[in-house]
């Protein structure tokens, strides 16, 4: 079994705190979760968390204009320089304080940070290698206060900065005659967003009380003049009389042939050496109805002129300027908007509310949403993937359960229906049906097709159910409760109580049923493990003694062994036929645990009470992943009962016990500064949290959440697997594409070699070379070069060794792929012509048909919709022109009848006529 398992995705969470970016197309959302930054793309729904991580959560988030280059700033001001094309980092940098905000120039050359009272003008990292990516420019004094907010003119002259000290200034980006800074008043509160008119200097400020100010420049953008610096004037030499000044002229300075010292100006050099001088013309409030709260964010759009102000109660607004025009107002939630963003066309604005963890796109013109996403509101609590790998379910302290798809790394339907704390969550075979247990006595039933709750099973007497199992056929359901120390089961098809199990004498921790057996196995505090018998009237087969309190119980896939967390940080593996334990493993140094900051022991001292609260078998059985009280999740060889890999699933030190030594900077004469709580003004001594508390004390004005995995998950394929952490919901997989891994390379394996076969119509050995080589560009051109009524020729002359190489490759393909017939020829061919020989080797392929499968799913369930919808449309185009074709054939039918009358009449006035002339 490979170990090289790699931070793939984080799901759970989609926004934290800082600012939203859009990137250059305006189709995706770059979003800082926590110390991670994600990437959402709205046009494809999926969802990408960067494989990098700062030392604390991340504040601000600064993008290019090409969209190629990301600096992101965390809580402490440590940068790095981001690759949004490779994912990669190019350089580390440290501001030393907190950073407010960052923007690049539009031209890209420079970008401005905001620290303390200080705006810092930095060169752009280039193309070019370079020893020091960030070159100091300038440093621009001005505001008594904190910086907050930055905005740029379209030619990259000038800057805006706003700050807490309630002014706003604007600087020259280069040395301007006419402009060096100017200082705006005019506000009664902190300055939120400043913003250029588009090719223009006119401004707009925005305040957190609710006041916008319009200012008038009275200089335009090509007024302004370049300064430079004067020559100092030569001496003369000896023997050379010195010229008289009044026939000397002086040198000009500047384009504009400003003269600097010597002869007077004339009335027209005045003029265009004149300063730049700002007028203040309107001043506009949001708060008219006295539904009065702060603004907090603010967005504009010169383009379209559009600016969007987020306010504290959740309610955002849409002003067109400068006429300040009320286009539109919505309330998007209860918690204040931490920070706005528009894409570049002016259609797509996106919030992010960091109390609700929410990310929101909204459409403002069809008043629709195009995203919207929100984690658990607290910490996640329990994972489960379904059979086939494609959805995650995850349960949550706020009592919601929400299934993600593990493609796309989006959820896609939330339950509601429980009113405390999930603890459990898990699939039935079938994969479309999730069962949850919860804190507030029900265990309830979710129904994927219709997105409703179909069962809810309750014991007799209320119980808080802290663990839960359904058996391989779907219709047992047991859940374990924590006060009444009694597992209860259920029946799915009829909802009713089937059986009350008593016997353990406390609290019940995990539930497991056998996967090829009808036998429970139930772990309680009591310390001991015990089986029951599902088809013998309920009875406890055996009952397995433990040294310490069962935390966590699993069974491997083949049901012959039985994995047991304990107390004591060991996990200990048994037998469950003839209950004898096989082996056992002391994980406790394994946890390597850091020390929280009001912790009195050290950490080595504090990682004797740690143990492993969650376990989970691999897909093939020879190893288990065990993850508890720490940031380390642990594999072991279940075999040689040794530590084969330990990941890391987080560096973040804003999280608590992250660290294995305190830091001496904050260790006073009375104690750690982590002690004093800064919010308390009473002094009356420090409250010191409860023992066994895990996520801080939330009590406190400023507490730190505590890091663990409260659950782990590997899923079915074997290929990646799943934690719930603080963090969120980590996926950690087997990501084979970024290595080049050639098979059977040889000196004539080379792409011009390969380009020949192509050009002599030799598909099978072109394809053969391709795979040897293993470049993915390589063997999708030479795929698509075979024309698709010589594919089933090529697959029948295929060797083996390369069947299930081309079958991996077209599963990858057809995820991405709009050759969608071609790819799925090829995969039928495969399959029709070598399906024996792949059914021999299922166990080793199953990933391959997993990913095959969900490829193809995933189109069908997009297609059939379309088709559907297509469908419904010719339906209706159809009965409307029989509806037009019976109205034109009733009209026709009326002339016809119009004319027939008209005949007759004719005939009867000619009988007429005849008669009167017989007479």
């Amino acid at each position: 079994m490979k170990f090289a398992y790699r931070f793939s995705n984080l799901l759970g969470a989609v926004y934290r705190q800082g600012n939203l970016n859009f990137s250059k197309d305006g189709n995706a959302v770059i979003s800082p979760v926590g110390n991670r930054v994600s990437v959402f793309d709205l046009k494809n729904n999926t969802s990408e968390t960067l494989p990098l991580s700062t030392t604390k959560n991340i504040t601000c988030v600064g993008l290019s204009p090409d969209g190629n280059l990301a600096v992101v700033v965390d809580e402490d001001g440590a940068a790095l320089l981001v690759s949004l094309v490779t994912r990669a980092i190019l350089h580390h940098f440290h501001f030393h304080k907190p950073v407010s905000s960052i923007r690049f120039s539009p031209d890209g050359r420079k970008f401005v940070v905001t620290k303390e009272n200080v705006a810092l003008m930095y060169h752009a990292p280039g193309k070019q290698r370079e020893f020091n990516a960030f070159v100091l420019d300038k440093s621009y004094y001005g505001p008594y206060d904190e910086t907050t907010c930055i905005d740029w003119t379209d030619d990259s002259k000038c800057f805006v900065v706003g700050s807490k000290d309630m002014s706003t200034w604007v600087f020259g980006a280069e040395r301007w005659a006419n402009l060096i800074y100017y200082s705006l008043g005019g506000h009664k509160d902190i300055i939120v967003g400043c913003f250029f008119e588009k090719d223009s200097l006119d401004l707009y400020t925005v305040s957190q009380d609710g006041t916008l100010c319009v200012w008038e420049s009275d200089t335009e953008l090509d007024g302004l003049v370049l300064k430079k610096s004067r020559d100092k004037p030569k001496l003369p030499r000896q023997g050379e009389e010195e010229e008289d000044d009044d026939d000397e002229e002086e040198k000009m300075e500047g384009e504009e042939g400003e003269v600097i010292r010597g002869k007077a100006k004339t009335p027209k050099e005045k003029e265009k050496s004149k300063n730049v001088r700002y007028k203040h013309i309107r001043k506009h409030f949001f708060n008219k109805e006295g539904d009065f709260n702060n603004l907090t964010a603010a967005a504009y759009h010169k383009q379209t002129h559009i600016l969007v102000t987020g306010f504290a109660s959740g309610i955002f607004h849409l002003h067109e300027l400068p006429e300040f025009n009320l286009i539109h107002s919505l309330s998007i939630a209860d918690q204040r908007i931490s920070s706005v963003a528009l894409n570049c066309t002016g259609d797509w604005i996106g919030f992010g509310c960091s109390g609700m963890g929410q990310l929101l796109v909204w459409e403002w013109q069809s008043e629709s949403y195009v995203f919207k996403q929100q984690g658990h509101f607290n910490n996640m609590a329990s994972l489960a993937y379904s059979p086939d790998g494609q959805y995650i379910v995850t349960g949550g302290d706020d009592g919601k359960v929400k299934v993600w798809n593990s493609n796309s790394g989006l959820c896609f339907v939330t339950f509601t229906e429980h009113t405390s704390s999930i603890t459990n969550v898990t699939f039935t075979s079938s994969g479309f049906v999730i069962v949850s247990a919860s804190l507030d006595g029900t265990v309830r039933a979710f129904d994927l097709h219709r997105y409703r709750n179909f069962r809810t099973f309750t014991s007799p007497r209320p119980a808080q159910f802290s663990s839960l199992a359904v058996d391989v056929s779907g219709d047992l359901v047991s859940a374990g409760a924590q006060d009444s120390f009694e597992i209860f089961l259920w029946s799915m098809q009829t909802g009713r109580l089937l059986e009350v199990l008593a016997g353990h004498e406390g609290p019940v921790s995990c539930l497991c049923f056998s996967p090829v057996q009808s036998i429970l196995a139930s772990a309680s505090w009591d310390r001991t493990i015990r089986l029951w018998d599902m088809m013998d009237s309920w009875q406890v087969k055996e009952t397995l003694p433990l040294s310490s309190d069962g935390l966590s119980v699993a069974y491997r896939p083949d049901g012959q062994e039985l994995a047991v967390a304990t107390l004591n940080g060991e996990v200990s593996f048994w037998n469950p036929h003839t209950a004898t334990q096989s082996g056992s493993v002391a994980g406790r140094h394994d946890l390597a645990t850091g020390r929280k900051e009001t912790d009195k022991i050290t950490a080595k001292q504090s990682a004797k009470g740690k143990s492993f609260t969650s376990l989970c078998y691999s897909a093939d059985g020879e190893s288990i992943l065990a993850g508890g009280q720490s940031k380390f999740v642990c594999i072991y060889n279940v075999k040689e009962q040794m530590l084969m890999k330990k990941f890391e699933i987080s560096c973040n030190l804003s999280f608590d016990a992250m660290e294995e030594f305190l830091d001496r900077r904050k260790m006073t004469e009375f104690g750690s500064l982590a002690l004093v709580d800064e919010g308390a003004g009473d002094g009356d001594g420090v409250n010191i949290s409860l023992p066994g508390v895990r996520r801080g004390d939330m009590s406190s004005r400023h507490f730190k959440p505590e890091i663990r995995v409260s659950s782990l998950r590997f899923a079915p394929t074997g290929r990646s697997w799943a934690a719930t952490t603080t963090e969120g919901l980590l996926v950690y997989s087997l990501d084979g594409s970024l290595i080049f891994d050639p098979y059977d390379l040889d000196l004539d394996v080379t792409p011009a070699s390969i380009h020949k076969q192509l050009r002599l119509q030799q598909w099978t050995s072109a394809i053969v070379l391709a795979f040897r080589l293993n470049e993915k560009a390589l063997k999708q051109e030479v795929l698509e070069a075979v024309p698709h009524e010589q594919i089933a020729v090529v697959c029948g002359s295929l060797p083996d060794i390369y069947v299930e190489k081309l079958l991996d490759f077209v599963a990858a393909c057809l995820e991405k792929s709009g050759h969608l017939q071609f790819y799925m020829t090829w995969a039928q061919s495969l399959l029709m012509l070598h399906g024996q020989k792949l059914k021999n080797r299922s166990g080793a392929i199953l990933p391959t048909l997993q990913a095959l499968q969900k490829s193809i799913q995933r189109h069908y369930d997009s297609l059939s919709k379309l088709c559907d919808f297509n469908m419904y449309n010719i339906r209706y185009a159809e009965a409307l022109s029989k509806q037009r074709g019976m109205k034109r054939a009733a009209e026709e039918e009326e002339e016809e009848e119009g004319e027939d009358e008209e005949l007759s009449d004719q005939m009867s006035e000619a009988s007429l006529e005849g008669a009167d002339m017989i007479l």
